[in-house]
C-alpha cells in the first residue's frame, strides 16, 4: 500500500532482543551525565581491583570445590546419594577440556561478572545430554518470539563444536542461569553494576599512589616569581623543571634565581584518609556480592572463634542463592524429575575443627540421633561390626511411658512388695507341676 506517497510493506515480526539496553531503553553508566562527558567504567579495567577479583573468585572457587551429587528422595522423604548412568557421569565430566571444578568454576564466573551464564548442552543418539559447555556470555543474546518463545543466538565457539557464524537455538538446549534480573526475568545484570564507581575509586587510589612513589615520593608543586612573567618564560621553566627535577630526576638539588620559590602543593595521604578511602572502596565491593569483608582481607574477622558458624553466615549472605540456583537449572536442564535430584555437598564447606566434630558426632551417637559407623563415616573411619544401629542407654524412658507415670494418684509411691504365698497355695503349685510332669512322660 501507499501512504502519504510512499510504499508501506509489512514484514513478519522477527524476535526480538531481549536487552537491557536495547529492550528496555536504559543506559548502564557510573553516574548520571558520565556517557555525555565521556567517562565510563570498563569491565577489564574494574576486574584488576583486587577487591572485585577476590569476591568473584571467592564465591566460584568455594562453589566449584563442593561436589555436585545425584540423590534420591526415599519414602521417608529423606535424601540419599545415589549413582544414575544417565546423568552423573556428566556431573562427574561436564565436558572433554574442564573437570567437575572447572566447569562449575567457570560457570560462576560468567554469572558473577556479567550476570548471566549460558550453558549450551551436547545429547548422545539417545536424546540425553552427554556435555556441557559453558559458553562466552558475550557472544550470546537472547531472543524472544512474538508468541513468547525464547532462543538463543550463538556465535561461532569451536570449543562448544558450534562452528557456524551464526546460529538460533531454542532454550530447550540452553540452560541460562542469571542473577539480578532488576530490568528483564531473561536478562541478568552483574553486581559490578553497581559497585562499579567504589572499584574506580580504589584504582583511581592506587594509580596515584604509584605516580606519587614513582616520583620518589616528591608531591607537585608551584614556581612562583615575584613579578610578572610572560607565557613563554612560564612554558620554559615549567618544562626545564618537569624535565630536570620529576620522575627519575625527582630529589635532585635546584638552584633558583631571580627570586624563584618553589612550593609543594599536593594533599598528602594523611590529609586524604588514603587508606580510609581505599578499605571503604572495597567494602562497597563487598557489599555488592554479599561477602563478609573479613573474607577477603578487609576489616578484622569476628571476634567469636567459631568456624561452622563464620562459614554458615558467609553461606546465607553469598552462596546459598547461587548453590540453589544451580541445582534448580541442573534438574530442569538435565531433564531429572523427582524422586532423582542434583545437590552440592555442603559438608566441603562447612568443615568443622577436629575437636568440635568428633564432640558433635560423639553427641550424636550417645544421644541416638546417629549409628556409631555413622559418626566414624563423618570422620573418615571405616565402619565397624554392629554398629549399623542407634544405641539408647537403659534408663531412658519414652514420653509416653513417663505420661502413663505421672497419670497415677501418687506417681512417687514405691510399688507394694509381693505377698509370700501361703502353703495352701504352695501345695497348689506343686501338685500342678507334678501333674504336667506325669502328663508329659505319658504322652513321650
Amino acid at each position: 500500500m501507499r501512504i502519504f506517497g510512499l510504499d508501506i510493506t509489512r514484514k513478519r515480526m522477527q524476535p526480538q532482543q531481549a536487552s537491557s539496553r536495547g529492550f528496555w531503553g536504559w543506559v548502564q553508566e557510573p553516574f548520571t551525565g558520565a556517557w555525555q562527558m565521556n567517562q565510563e567504567i570498563k569491565l577489564d579495567s574494574v576486574m584488576t581491583f583486587a577487591a572485585v577479583s577476590r569476591c568473584v573468585s571467592l564465591i566460584a572457587g568455594d562453589i566449584a570445590k563442593m561436589p555436585v551429587r545425584m540423590v534420591e528422595l526415599t519414602p521417608d522423604r529423606i535424601w540419599i546419594e545415589k549413582d544414575n548412568p544417565a546423568y552423573s557421569p556428566v556431573l562427574r565430566k561436564p565436558n572433554a577440556y574442564q573437570n567437575r571444578i572447572q566447569f562449575f568454576g567457570n560457570w560462576m564466573e560468567s554469572k558473577l561478572i556479567h550476570g548471566n551464564t549460558y550453558v549450551l548442552k551436547q545429547r548422545d543418539q539417545r536424546g540425553v545430554v552427554s556435555a556441557l559447555f559453558v559458553l562466552d556470555p558475550r557472544h550470546v543474546k537472547v531472543l524472544v518470539a512474538s508468541d513468547g518463545g525464547i532462543y538463543y543466538e550463538l556465535a561461532r565457539d569451536d570449543l562448544s563444536r558450534q562452528y557456524e557464524t551464526s546460529v538460533t537455538i531454542p532454550a530447550s538446549e540452553i540452560i541460562h542461569d542469571r542473577w539480578n534480573t532488576f530490568y528483564h526475568p531473561l536478562v541478568g545484570i552483574s553486581p559490578i553494576a553497581s559497585c562499579g564507581i567504589a572499584a574506580a575509586q580504589g584504582l583511581a587510589i592506587q594509580n596515584n599512589s604509584a605516580r606519587f612513589f614513582n616520583n620518589n615520593s616528591n608531591p607537585g608543586g608551584v614556581l612562583t616569581a615575584p613579578g610578572a612573567i610572560s607565557d613563554d618564560t612560564a612554558a620554559r621553566l615549567k618544562d626545564y623543571w618537569d624535565t630536570q627535577y620529576s620522575g627519575a630526576n625527582a630529589g635532585k638539588v635546584a638552584v633558583l634565581g631571580d627570586g624563584l620559590k618553589y612550593e609543594p602543593m599536593a594533599v598528602t595521604a594523611t590529609d586524604a584518609q588514603l587508606i580510609e578511602q581505599l578499605k571503604m572502596s572495597a567494602e562497597m565491593v563487598c557489599t555488592a556480592f554479599g561477602v563478609p569483608a573479613y573474607k577477603i582481607g578487609v576489616g578484622q574477622a569476628p571476634a567469636y572463634n567459631n568456624i561452622e558458624a563464620l562459614n554458615m553466615q558467609y553461606y546465607t549472605d553469598a552462596l546459598q542463592i547461587h548453590i540453589e540456583s544451580v541445582e534448580e537449572c541442573l534438574d530442569q536442564g538435565l531433564g531429572i524429575s523427582r524422586p532423582l535430584g542434583t545437590e552440592f555437598d555442603l559438608d566441603y564447606l562447612f568443615r568443622m575443627d577436629t575437636a568440635t566434630m568428633v564432640n558433635a558426632e560423639a553427641e550424636a551417637v550417645k544421644s541416638g540421633i546417629k549409628a556409631p559407623n555413622e559418626g566414624r563415616r563423618r570422620l573418615n573411619l571405616p565402619p565397624k561390626e554392629g554398629g549399623d544401629s542407634p544405641y539408647m542407654q537403659q534408663q531412658n524412658y519414652s514420653l509416653e511411658a513417663l505420661a502413663r507415670r505421672d497419670a497415677q494418684p501418687d506417681p512417687w509411691a514405691q510399688p507394694e512388695p509381693a505377698a509370700e504365698p501361703t502353703e495352701s497355695e504352695e501345695r497348689a503349685f506343686v501338685a500342678e507341676t507334678l501333674l504336667s510332669m506325669r502328663k508329659a512322660m505319658e504322652a513321650a
